[in-house]
């Protein structure tokens, strides 16, 4: 990926493929991708373009992509179109964002469950399937082949899809990858070999997304344009996690993982009904302690296009070393990338605002 003008939007009728604009002209654009989410676009329209031409920018119709150097970056549906000022402010979403609008209206998925003892990847495929195959719901994404040893379902208890729930289908994908031990997603886009079409991926992971990358770094006084903020919160920190699992009263699961490290004792709690097993649960318990002792975290960082890690170098979920030294903040340590955002025009050359999570708290099941 490559961020240098020439960047162009393209947008395209999401029903009917048909193009609406081969260089719909955005200000201020940035966008980008997350782990686990569909990651977003934002920019700003003429009052006068969308006034005397509103399918450009049709919200909830309207497939949005950004081109950069021939190569597709990143691509979603509009979602949001509003007035503000002299100019109109677009919003949009990848891919992922389409399923929190659908809603399983036949039940199982339209038959493809319940689920026992099923691979959630396969469930997630099923979840698009099913939203796909319903008629003017196609838009045409894609999900990857690949499988993983976490579960969903027993004969006891399987998973199920009922008609008359209304969660959505984006929730219950959500809910399949919101916790430790269970796969990753991003959402891309690309142009086919013969760039006639767009390919729509949402890119699953197992045991993760991304790898450890030793080749290059985000660092003060090279790449890192702004002083981050560390964030150091009290609320969030504790030496004891108290875990409970499945089970009702006195019958309930629970483990304790606690440390002393000479601070005042703070403790803090969590419930996980899904789990029905001691060591599943211990497992648990200690890895919110651990993630929980972390004070002192830098989320995000602005940076250049440098040598030092050239824009398109890292992907969703790649661990970077940081390096922080400025009056306030002296942090060096392993941070996960989970998203960021591209700014293709910004003052003094494209940046990238990239988010990122410490390291140490993620853990991978299969690992």
């Amino acid at each position: 990926m490559s961020v240098a003008p020439p960047v162009r939007v393209i947008t395209q009728h999401a029903l009917t493929g048909a193009w609406l604009s081969w260089a719909l002209p955005v200000t201020d654009l940035e966008y980008g991708p997350e782990l686990s989410g569909p990651g977003e676009l934002r920019g700003k329209l003429s009052p006068r373009l969308v006034s005397q031409s509103p399918q450009l920018a049709d919200p909830g119709n309207t497939l949005i992509y950004v081109e950069s150097d021939g190569q597709l970056e990143w691509g979603g549906l509009i979602w949001d179109v509003r007035a503000q000022g002299a100019d109109y402010i677009l919003e949009a979403a990848s891919w992922s964002s389409y399923l929190q609008r659908r809603f399983d209206l036949d039940g199982e998925h339209g038959g493809r469950g319940p689920y026992v003892n099923t691979d959630r990847c396969h469930v997630i495929r099923q979840i698009w399937a099913y939203a796909q195959s319903v008629p003017d719901g196609d838009i045409g994404v894609t999900v990857d082949s690949t499988t993983s040893t976490s579960r969903v379902g027993t004969p006891a208890e399987p998973y199920h899809s009922y008609w008359y729930d209304t969660t959505s289908l984006g929730d219950q994908v959500d809910e399949l990858v919101s916790d430790q031990g269970t796969p990753e997603y991003t959402c891309t886009t690309s142009w086919n070999a013969d760039k006639t079409a767009v390919v729509k991926r949402v890119k699953l992971g197992w045991p993760r997304l991304g790898t450890r990358r030793r080749d290059i770094e985000f660092s003060s006084g090279v790449n890192i344009i702004e002083d981050p903020e560390e964030i150091r919160s009290g609320d969030d920190y504790a030496q004891v996690f108290i875990g409970t699992g499945a089970g009702d009263g006195s019958a309930k699961l629970r483990q304790i993982s606690a440390v002393r490290n000479g601070r005042l004792r703070l403790e803090a709690t969590g419930a996980f009904p899904e789990i029905t097993g001691n060591d599943v649960l211990r497992e648990r318990a200690e890895w919110e302690r651990a993630w929980r002792q972390t004070l002192g975290a830098v989320e995000q960082v602005t940076i250049r296009d440098t040598p030092a890690a050239p824009f398109g170098s890292w992907q969703v979920g790649d661990d970077v070393y940081v390096r922080i030294h400025n009056q306030w903040t002296s942090f060096t340590g392993w941070c996960r990338v989970v998203g960021w955002t591209i700014q293709p025009t910004a003052r003094g050359g494209p940046q990238a605002t990239v988010q990122l999570k410490p390291s140490a708290s993620y853990t991978y099941g299969g690992q």
